[in-house]
């Protein structure tokens, strides 16, 4: 199902009818200020299932943290002044924090990592659907290689690190309408735009240094 939005001028009931498929477990697919996402919300267990078996290779540790404002994730992550500093300055944008979870955090949200990567995106529909939930998404980015039958070479997977590569900006899709054969996929928020296939910038925050993980549309060093 396509819901058309224009992000100068959003439909307050469009956002709630996406906000409610969230809320039901269902997979939402948006655009943001880089490529598109695949969203559920991030209380819901059908939801992280469904965005678990969409995500393959990738399992929920890349899940990504979707949220309109610091304080979706602030009474979940270790934050100090200088990393709310940061953030503050840099969001909205392109840009994923990793950075440690409070103590309990992993059993609250299910997590197998004691790192969370956390994004404010730039973008009103992203913004809008998660003010309007009232709650973070969980987010993934949407790839060719979810749609049945597209032929995709297998990530190599570090044995050392268990990190996998980048995604291939050409695996990525620009048009609303491409994203409609990806199976499990219950709603896409169509904002009339061509997205970039562009990937955004990753720092990680959870130590004494800031290290970049991967460049993307963020720039760094600021």
């Amino acid at each position: 199902m396509v819901e058309y939005i224009v992000p100068g001028n959003m439909d307050d009931r469009i956002l709630a009818r996406g906000a409610q498929a969230l809320a039901e477990g269902r997979l939402v697919a948006l655009p943001t200020d880089t490529s598109w996402s695949i969203t559920c919300s991030f209380k819901s267990s059908e939801g992280i299932k469904k965005l678990r078996v969409l995500s393959g290779e990738r399992e929920e540790r890349y899940f990504t943290l979707l949220c309109s404002a610091i304080s979706q994730f602030g009474e979940w992550c270790q934050m100090d002044t200088s990393r709310f500093r940061l953030i503050n300055r840099l969001t909205p944008g392109p840009y994923v924090f990793i950075l440690k979870t409070l103590r309990g955090t992993e059993k609250t949200l299910g997590l197998r990592r004691k790192e969370l990567g956390v994004r404010i995106p730039n973008h009103p529909v992203a913004l809008g659907i998660t003010r309007t939930l009232g709650l973070p998404l969980y987010s993934i980015t949407a790839k060719r290689s979810m749609i049945p039958g597209f032929q995709e070479e297998p990530f190599p997977v570090d044995p050392d690190t268990l990190e996998l590569p980048p995604i291939p900006e050409e695996e990525l899709f620009q048009e609303a309408w491409e994203l409609d054969t990806i199976e499990g996929l219950d709603l896409i928020l169509d904002s009339g735009e061509e997205q970039m296939r562009i990937f955004s910038t990753i720092l990680d925050i959870s130590g004494d240094e800031i290290t970049l993980l991967r460049q993307g549309a963020g720039i760094w060093p600021v």
